[in-house]
């Protein structure tokens, strides 16, 4: 049995049962975060600046993250420089809120001759960020924090078609309800980067409470594929996990060639 086949299967036997599982407190972005919140009702994104005081830039902010990348300036920056390095340790987490691999001394990015270590990276159903209004079934997130404490994130979307098989491990590995798993698999972010080094990058925020602006985002121009199979696999455990875009307001949109 192939390791895709096995994934699938594994994914599927679980998934139900993770559906019925209470939304956990730990944010994607970052530790510090409120409890009870979500991706719909009451607890949803409309109402996450009512929850606690310090998610207050939720509604007040004016630098809020994700937005539509439409429009966009070409920009004589780079895109992130990959310094990754593949590691076999790590955990993999299903914190109410998505799937989630927490990793250590897995190298980073350099954006703009800051260095940004990789902290964990998270998936999103459907995408958070658009492209001229075009969503897609599933976004990553790969997390990066600098040793003064900004956050750069690089945004990696997904369109279906061929199997991708850095998702496989993954997935299989995810616990059935919240909780941890110990990788046992290598990890290595350049295998979910595209070719092509073209991006967008803004200035913005966490997508999750509590909507802190000290993002530096860099969303991939060309989206990877994963099959269907992958695709559903995910949004049957997390049928929506995507915070609305948020008004652009005064901030400008760059893209960057590579």
């Amino acid at each position: 049995m192939t390791v895709s086949v096995r994934a699938s299967l594994v994914f599927s036997a679980i998934a139900m049962a993770a559906l019925t599982a209470a939304f956990a407190d730990p944010p994607e972005e970052t530790a510090a975060n409120p409890k009870h919140w979500s991706y719909g009702g009451e607890e949803g994104p409309a109402h996450w600046a009512e929850l606690a005081p310090e998610n207050r830039p939720c509604s007040a902010g004016v630098q809020q993250s994700p937005i539509d990348l439409s429009g966009a300036l070409l920009a004589a920056l780079t895109s992130p420089k990959p310094q990754w390095v593949p590691v076999r340790s790590g955990m993999v987490i299903n914190n109410g809120h998505t799937i989630q691999v927490d990793v250590g001394s897995a190298g980073g990015i350099e954006l703009d001759g800051v260095k940004y270590a990789l902290k964990q990276f998270h998936f999103h159903h459907p995408s958070e960020h658009t492209i001229d209004g075009k969503a897609f079934p599933l976004e990553l997130h790969l997390v990066h924090a600098a040793g003064d404490g900004r956050l750069a994130v690089v945004g990696v979307m997904f369109l279906e078609g061929t199997a991708n098989p850095a998702l496989d491990a993954v997935w299989a590995t995810a616990p059935a309800k919240e909780g941890k798993a110990a990788v046992a698999f290598e990890i290595n972010a350049a295998r979910f980067m595209p070719k092509s080094a073209a991006a967008f990058r803004y200035e913005g925020s966490l997508t999750t409470p509590p909507c802190s602006e000290t993002v530096r985002w860099t969303v991939m121009a060309e989206p990877q594929t994963a099959s269907a199979s992958q695709i559903t696999a995910f949004s049957t455990l997390f049928p929506w996990n995507a915070r609305p875009v948020q008004p652009l307001n005064r901030r400008y949109v760059l893209k960057t060639l590579g």
